[in-house]
């Protein structure tokens, strides 16, 4: 008899038939019916074999053995000898792996994430119809693993074939990432297979795993893998499964090449960051101390490693306050210090130390360079200055930073660090970059600022006739790399995107000693911040030269104390600017410079106009225009009149006021000072409006704003929308004036000039 379940034969002598696998034969040999087999070669008739194996009308034996095998009885030829037919065993039905780690139970938010994820991953079908790799990606941290095994979770029916997961150690403190083989292998043993018939060579398990999943609806998780080369043995050839990987790096490879969909990852949103807090420490105690909450959620930035620390000692010390937890986070220098754990891969330093050790030489002395760097962010000429490499040669190095997910880039190609990550960076660059490479790099930088920022100026000032201009700047440091701005548009561009590393810039100037290039770096700002309206950068810039004047020489000391005391005037405080003013005039007789004094009187002027003192206004402009008038150049004298003819048609005198404002107009016109023109114009519907001449005061402020709108001075501009809103009513001209008040609310607003724009809200809301 034959093996069971491995033959069946047929031993007789002349058999007639041959089983084949495609039957269920035993079925057919027990049923009550007999089967009927054709004749073979050289006989006709029929043969029936019945259900105990003879041949019906014979008693020959034609017995057919059969046990466990499919086929079915088919017609042949006769057949001498006894027939075989092997019948292949059914391949073993794989067990179903759960290798899922559990579902993280402080996971919050992400909703915008996972929908993502499912729709990169086949949207809500069953059916996977294409290879399908999802890859999020972030710094260490940042939730990778907890937002692919929410979703993984909430998705199991999608895999009812198995889900695996392995964790790569990329970036851990369990020393070197896992080898791609053995990761395979787990996977093999995973799926039953025992340990003889897994292939020596890594293709060979990879192969062989792939063969195994091959038509599975499986869900592959790797977690935390280290570069692209690990995970490529793990994706597979077909259709059907789903591969999760996750990583502190990009991959980009795998996204290029292998159809990989990339997901970056975010820090936490403010409201999401609450609940996470809210999870761990109960509405109660985040109810009973706002403002400490709020102070710890602002330390935390969103950013997960640090909310868990807070959250895990909070939950652990439910008698340490929140506000005591925020006193800690407080201070910046230490607050990665406040954040660090007994626990390796708890502690936010730890985690992010993990990333920097897999940097390359230049990539971490880079990293350390921008933790100290002034600013908020960089631009890439800014940071080949930093670094005094080629701007090529800088750019490969911050896109590598980029792909270990430890930089930024936004739309407008600016890099940027989060604020814990950046702090990192500072920790990094004090013990691992010599001191010398920090003080030379930042050298560099602020030199690269600060000559762009003097030819941006310059192309800004072009056609201007100004009483003084900056000196010219010492060179550059070697190895900085000032950019070339080609025209004032371009140069508003630029200044545009760096106008806050610029100040910080200014400030990194002062803690290297070089203090006189700090007010230059005002200097440099003021076109820019004047035609913006930029009146709080404009204080803050000045403000910053204060801190050093004591450092300078004689003349620009005083230039710098006269320039921040114009700042404060226009900033709404006046009186303080007249205070600092008098003790400018008290030292300027010292300077043998009579431009240094004609200014100072002008600025004294026209604080004095702000603070509404008309006549020590009148006074210093009048002192101001008998120095320029002395001097004999055209353009000071147009300059001085302007004010003259405002404060004089303010203390009641229009038609003297009128030949002054036209005066300093006709002047301005044949120097081609368009800026100057402008002002004059204003000046002119001033005096026309307190005349009581409103139509022609509408008509010179209309002249007057076009021309400052063409320029480009939002300042300006402000104001004398404020004055033509004035005039407006009395032409029986209400609707107007709504509109053109509004125009003026709107930049008032937008320059910070809060106290004008509450002033005019009310004349706004008066109008009815």
């Amino acid at each position: 008899m034959a093996d069971p379940g491995a033959t069946a034969r047929a031993n007789t002598p002349g058999a007639r038939c041959v089983l084949a696998a495609l039957g269920d034969v035993r079925e057919a040999l027990t049923g009550a019916e007999p089967m009927t087999v054709e004749g073979g070669q050289g006989e006709t008739g029929r043969s029936e074999v019945g259900p105990g194996g003879d041949e019906a009308g014979t008693g020959r034996d034609n017995r057919v053995v059969a046990d466990a095998v499919t086929g079915l009885v088919v017609q042949a030829e006769t057949v001498a000898g006894g027939i075989t037919v092997h019948v292949p065993q059914p391949e073993p039905a794989l067990p179903r792996p759960r290798q899922l780690p559990s579902v993280p139970h402080a996971f919050v938010g992400r909703d915008h994430h996972l929908a993502r994820l499912t729709g990169e991953l086949g949207g809500a079908t069953v059916v996977v119809s294409a290879a399908q790799v999802g890859a999020p990606a972030g710094p260490g941290g940042i939730g990778k693993t907890w937002l692919a095994l929410e979703w993984a979770h909430r998705n199991l029916d999608r895999f009812p074939d198995g889900q695996l997961f392995v964790d790569l150690h990329g970036f851990s403190p369990a020393g070197r990432p896992v080898e791609p083989a053995t990761a395979v292998r787990g996977f093999l043993e995973a799926s039953d297979v025992a340990p003889a018939r897994i292939p020596a060579a890594l293709d060979a398990q990879a192969t062989l795993f792939r063969s195994l999943v091959a038509d599975k609806r499986m869900l592959i998780m790797l977690d935390n893998a280290a570069d692209a080369d690990q995970v490529l043995p793990l994706l597979l050839g077909g259709s059907s499964c789903t591969v999760m990987i996750t990583s502190r790096r990009h991959l980009t490879r795998l996204v290029t090449r292998h159809g990989a969909r990339h997901l970056p990852l975010d820090v936490l949103s403010d409201a999401e960051a609450r609940e996470l807090l809210t999870r761990r420490l109960g509405a109660d105690r985040i109810a009973a101390e706002p403002a400490a909450v709020a102070e710890l959620l602002a330390c935390c930035a969103g950013f997960p490693p640090a909310l868990a620390v807070v959250a895990g000692r909070a939950h652990t010390n439910p008698e340490v306050p929140p506000a005591e937890a925020a006193a800690e986070l407080r201070d910046a220098t230490t607050r990665l210090v406040a954040l660090d754990d007994d626990d390796p891969a708890a502690g936010l330093p730890a985690v992010l130390s993990w990333s920097v050790r897999a940097l390359t030489d230049d990539q971490a002395t880079v990293y350390g360079l921008l933790g100290v760097a002034p600013g908020p962010d960089i631009g890439l000429a800014a940071a080949a200055g930093l670094t005094g490499m080629p701007a090529s040669r800088t750019a490969a190095v911050l896109r590598g930073l980029e792909q270990a997910s430890l930089l930024g880039r936004d739309r407008a190609g600016r890099y940027r660090m989060h604020d814990l990550i950046r702090l990192h960076a500072r920790d990094h660059a004090r013990t691992a970059v010599p001191e010398e490479v920090r003080r030379t790099a930042l050298r560099r930088l602020v030199d690269s600022c600060l000559h762009t920022a003097d030819a941006g100026d310059r192309q800004i000032r072009a056609g201007l006739v100004a009483p003084v201009s900056a000196p010219d700047l010492p060179p550059p440091s070697p190895g900085s790399r000032p950019q070339s701005l080609p025209d004032a548009e371009a140069a508003m561009v630029w200044f545009e995107a760096e106008h806050a590393c610029l100040l910080a810039a200014q400030w990194t100037a002062a803690e290297l000693g070089r203090h006189d290039l700090v007010p230059r770096f005002a200097w440099a700002l003021n076109s820019f911040q004047h035609r913006r309206g930029d009146i709080r950068g404009y204080l803050a810039a000045w403000q910053a030269s204060l801190a050093v004047a004591d450092r300078l020489e004689a003349g620009t000391r005083w230039m710098v104390h006269r320039t921040a005391a114009h700042a404060l005037a226009l900033s709404g405080q006046a009186g303080e600017a007249l205070h600092r003013l008098d003790l400018v005039l008290t030292a300027t007789p010292q300077v043998d410079d009579v431009v240094q004094r004609a200014v100072t009187h002008h600025v004294v002027g026209l604080a004095a106009e702000l603070a509404g003192d008309v006549d020590v206004a009148l006074d210093h402009a009048g002192r101001a225009l008998r120095i320029a008038e002395d001097s004999g150049e055209p353009s000071w004298v147009a300059h001085a009149l302007v004010p003259i003819a405002r404060c004089t048609a303010l203390a009641g005198h229009a038609d003297r006021a009128r030949e002054h404002a036209r005066r300093a107009l006709d002047l301005h016109r044949r120097a081609g000072d368009a800026f100057g023109e402008a002002g004059a114009l204003d000046a002119l519907g001033l005096v026309d409006h307190v005349a009581g001449r409103h139509a022609a005061a509408v008509a010179s402020y209309r002249e007057s704003r076009a021309l400052f709108e063409r320029l480009g001075y939002r300042y300006e501009t402000a104001v004398v929308l404020d004055r033509l809103g004035q005039s407006q009513p009395a032409l029986g001209q209400p609707a107007q004036a709504r509109v053109t008040w509004r125009e003026a609310l709107e930049l008032y607003r937008a320059q910070g000039r809060d106290d004008e724009a509450a002033r005019l809200q009310r004349r706004f809301d008066a109008l009815g």
